[in-house]
């Protein structure tokens, strides 16, 4: 289960991103759908946020992993890619 997880986490860091992205997309359709010209689409305005919402759910745990694991494999000494260097004085 390990090494599946550590596949998921270093190959497939995309799919995170992109469930994450497909969930805003859901969660914003779904929210114009409570609209009240749209008011025949409701239900379908509910079902649209909660899938919306376990996609930006997913997504996020999966970005949390990512930089949760990713410190443990870089190098000694190596600086995060997210950060800039100190600026010199």
């Amino acid at each position: 289960m390990r090494k599946f997880l550590r596949l998921v986490i270093h190959d497939y860091d995309w799919v995170h991103m992109g469930l994450g992205v497909i969930g805003n997309a859901t969660f914003v359709v779904g929210s114009v759908f409570f609209l009240p010209s749209f008011a025949a689409l409701e239900a379908l305005g509910v079902w649209l946020f909660i899938v919306g919402s376990a996609l930006m759910l997913i997504g996020g745990v999966g970005q949390l992993m990512i930089r949760l694991e990713l410190p443990r494999e870089r190098p000694e000494g190596a600086r995060s890619p997210s950060r800039r260097p100190a600026e010199s004085r």
